[in-house]
Order: C-alpha cells, then structure tokens, then sequence
C-alpha cells in the first residue's frame, strides 16, 4: 500500500513539472475613429470644469513685471535671464543652508540648456517660470575642492556656453584660455573647498558636468528650482537684471 501511495505521488509530481507550451491562437481588436463625431461626455466636462476654470486664472494671474525682454542670448558666455536665474537660485538656497550648516553658499552654476524659454517685456505671470523651467529639478549644494574647482571653470571655458554663474563669481578669461578667478571678491584659492548649489539633475553628472558628482558632501535642500524662481518673482515689483564683470572675455 505505501509502496502504491509513494508511486502515485511520484507520478504526480511528475505530471506537475511537465513543461507545457504556450501559444497565442487569436487577437481581436476594434478600431475606434477620432473625429468629430466623437461626442464629449458633458457629465464628464461639467465635474472637471471648476478644476479648469481655478488652474487657467492661476496660471495667468500676474506676479512681476519685466521693463524688458530677458533672454539668455544677448551677451557672450553670460546672459541677462542666465544672471537673474543664477542669482535668485544662489540668494533662496543660501538662506535655507546658512540656517541648517550655519555655513555659506560660495556661488552657483547651472547649464545653459536648462534655460527653456525667455521672458518677454510686460507682466510676468505664474505661466513663465512653468516654460523657463518645465523640469522637476531640486537644488542641491555640493562642497568641491579646489581641484574641482579648477575642472568647473576648464569646462565652462572649453563649452563658450553662457552656463549661469551667480554674481559672486569675476572670471576674467585671456584668449589663450587662461584665466583669472576671484570667489566673493577673494582670489581663487586651490588648497581651499568651496561650496556650490546647482541642481540635483547637474549633480548627477548631467550635461557632462562630471565635477559635481562624488563632492565631498552633499547638502538637499527639497526646494524645486521652478519653486524657487515663482517665490523670487512674487517677491519682486519689477524684475531687473543686467550683463555685468562676472565674466569677462579677453
């Protein structure tokens, strides 16, 4: 009996494991036109329509006012709206380190890709920092040493991309590609760390700005870099910005 019972199971288990193909045998499907006889369901329409409504007022509600056109292509390896980005990120994050490491911020970088549209002369509204700044971006500080640095302004020299730099920074740059930095009005030094707030993207090693990954520390902040330029402008009357010495060509 047991020797039966041990047999059955065997078989069992035998046929359990059997492999067992699979195949497809039939696929239905329906095709469904997209044209104007395809009627809107009201019910639908009228439940988002208040949604609707509060988010088009939101989005064109006013918050500055520009007395002109800012854009990042009216200067050589700077630009008006790169400044005023630089700027405003560097003063906002600033705030939140010095109260969390009771250190400061040195000065700011991002890339200049990043800058997605300009800002036309007249009001500003909530919809602009939306088109400057359409990604999910956080500001980050990065502490670097001196070495790092060194490759931050190699790279910005070899791009001749006008990357923001807040205005802390006076970089003269010779036509040999030589140059001559001062960080808050103190001459560059290589044996000292500096820290730097970018965003989480640039961090990471994005627009190949690989001297920000690995620093020596990492400070979050958790503040959008969107977020940080929609408080700057509400905080504001009137934006103003200019080309000014924090880079100079040769």
């Amino acid at each position: 009996m047991k020797k039966a019972l041990l047999l059955l199971s065997l078989f069992l288990l035998f046929v359990g494991c059997e492999k067992r193909s699979v195949s497809l045998v039939k696929t239905t499907g329906d095709i469904i036109t997209i044209d104007s006889t395809l009627r809107e369901k009201d019910a639908f329409n009228n439940l988002i329509a208040p949604y609707k409504r509060k988010m088009i007022t939101q989005i064109n509600t006013v918050i500055s006012y520009a007395p002109k056109n800012i854009n990042r292509y009216d200067g050589k390896m700077q630009s008006s709206l790169g400044n005023l980005l630089a700027d405003l990120c560097y003063d906002r994050a600033n705030v939140i380190f010095k109260e969390d490491t009771g250190k400061e911020i040195d000065f700011s970088m991002f890339n200049y890709g990043g800058i997605r549209a300009s800002i036309s002369k007249g009001p500003v509204t909530n919809k602009n920092p939306f088109e400057l700044m359409p990604f999910e971006n956080h500001l980050v500080v990065v502490e670097l040493s001196g070495k790092k640095i060194m490759e931050l302004v190699s790279y910005f020299i070899k791009n001749k991309s006008a990357h923001p730099l807040s205005k802390n920074i006076e970089l003269i740059v010779n036509s040999d590609a030589s140059y001559h930095l001062k960080i808050n009005a103190k001459k560059f030094d290589s044996t000292k760390n500096y820290f730097v707030v970018t965003s989480d993207y640039l961090q990471s090693g994005g627009d190949n700005m690989d001297f920000f990954k690995n620093p020596i520390s990492l400070f979050k902040t958790d503040y959008k870099m969107r977020d940080a330029i929609v408080d700057e402008f509400k905080s504001l009357d009137t934006l103003r910005t200019s080309l000014d010495n924090r880079v100079i060509l040769q």
